[in-house]
């Protein structure tokens, strides 16, 4: 018995060292114990600081220096991720200039917007420019700068430069982690910079992150939760959690588990 706990809390523990956060129903119903016995793990590998506990799970402990691959961020979450697509392409109207941030969760976005009309996409994510591109419905302004593997990103003082040659009426940005507390934060140094001229040349900021994100903090501070107008996640973050950025003044949108059943 003694070594079924042990070999539990360490797969516990790896799950949030490679996943970044775990859910305690996730953890119920793949190991058939009781919430109370995983609340226990949780609390045990916590107090040997080894993660942290928050609303419905744990995330992993301390600051994060380093962003999981991209093509593991393509995989993980994808339901949650493609709910928030269709929920804040709703947001985006006919004729919006709309600055596109770098992610997985941004790309989403972006293919959810066939259907409309006359829109000019700014942005740093070759990937979405791409996805743009074949929609056949906007004109797409690709900014220049270093390009980053496996993101097929560029950021840096060209992006930057780049940048405060235009204003959006929009920006649609991704999220490395976000909490009331420290805000917005991000693990690429020259991507926080260059999301944050980003926010500075537009008029409303759309954050798209799932649940994941929420709790998290990087290591690059890109802004404050107030700065943000608009935060859309999925029905897997904790009421609680949705309560405090909203007693916050931040606008939550919630994607639900309903809009991902046919994905």
């Amino acid at each position: 018995m003694k070594a079924m706990l042990q070999q539990r809390r360490q797969d516990i523990l790896e799950k949030v060292r490679t996943q970044r956060m775990v859910k305690v129903l996730d953890l119920v119903k793949e190991y058939g114990v009781s919430v109370e016995t995983i609340r226990r793990d949780l609390e045990y590998l916590e107090s040997a600081g080894l993660l942290r506990r928050v609303y419905g799970g744990a995330v992993a402990h301390g600051l994060y220096g380093q962003e999981p691959t991209y093509s593991y961020r393509e995989m993980v979450n994808y339901r949650e991720k493609a709910a928030i697509g269709i929920k804040a392409a709703q947001l985006i109207e006919d004729g919006d200039t709309v600055i596109f941030d770098v992610g997985t969760t941004c790309l989403e976005v972006a293919r959810n917007l066939r259907n409309k009309k006359d829109l000019t996409i700014i942005t740093n994510a070759t990937l979405i420019a791409h996805e743009m591109m074949r929609q056949n419905n906007c004109r797409v302004i690709l900014l220049g700068g270093e390009m980053r593997a496996g993101e097929l990103s560029v950021s840096g003082h060209i992006a930057d430069r780049n940048l405060k040659d235009f204003y959006a009426n929009k920006m649609v940005m991704g999220v490395g982690g976000v909490t009331v507390e420290r805000g917005y934060t991000d693990y690429h140094m020259q991507e926080a910079n260059t999301r944050r001229c980003m926010i500075e040349q537009s008029d409303l900021v759309i954050a798209v992150a799932d649940y994941s994100k929420i709790g998290v903090t990087a290591m690059n501070f890109v802004c404050d939760i107030s700065r943000v107008e608009k935060l859309v996640t999925d029905w897997s973050t904790p009421e609680p959690v949705l309560r405090a950025f909203r007693e916050k003044g931040v606008e939550v949108i919630v994607a639900e588990e309903s809009e991902a059943q046919n994905l």
